[in-house]
């Protein structure tokens, strides 16, 4: 008989919800390894998928731990371990942003167009990544959640959805 891992869809967080306005603190290399986190990441990617989202923060569901969720590409999600962005680009550029912990609403957030960070992967390896295009700015906006921050904080113009053309 299979062991079959059960992946569940937890439950994200809406503003005005406090925890996400929490900054989220780093694991241990102990604890990525542990059979509870791996879980926990494969439920993140089973939530972002099942909400359709393209990016997810462990904050977003509650989790207080410097986790997260990126697709890079279709259906490629990358769990990252302790973030750190240690450089930016000059140049910036201003995309479309919405948020799962934030329903219905749509903005225009200015983020850099190039960023590098260094993490962990969800093996508890060393990362160095160099990202640019959607991928880096996927990967602000959940840094941005790990630090308490959400769009809506950094965007020009807020609106709802059905109001999109007025972007």
């Amino acid at each position: 008989m299979i062991n079959k891992s059960i992946h569940m869809k937890l439950e994200v967080l809406t503003n005005p919800n406090p925890l996400l306005r929490k900054k989220a603190k780093d694991i241990t290399l102990q604890e990525i390894s542990s059979s509870e986190n791996q879980k926990f990441i494969n439920d993140m990617i089973e939530t972002m998928y099942a909400e359709k989202g393209i990016g997810l923060a462990a904050t977003q569901v509650g989790v207080l731990k410097r986790i997260l969720i990126a697709e890079q590409g279709s259906n490629n999600p990358f769990p990252i371990i302790n973030p750190v962005v240690v450089s930016r680009s000059l140049c910036k550029t201003k995309s479309e942003e919405g948020c799962l912990s934030v329903p219905g609403k749509i903005g225009i957030v200015k983020r850099h167009t190039k960023i590098r960070i260094k993490a962990l992967d969800r093996n508890g390896k060393k990362l160095d990544l160099k990202a640019d295009g959607m991928f880096a700015i996927i990967l602000q906006h959940e840094i941005d959640h790990l630090d308490g921050i959400l769009f809506i904080d950094k965007a020009e113009k807020v609106v709802d959805v059905s109001e999109k053309k007025n972007l």
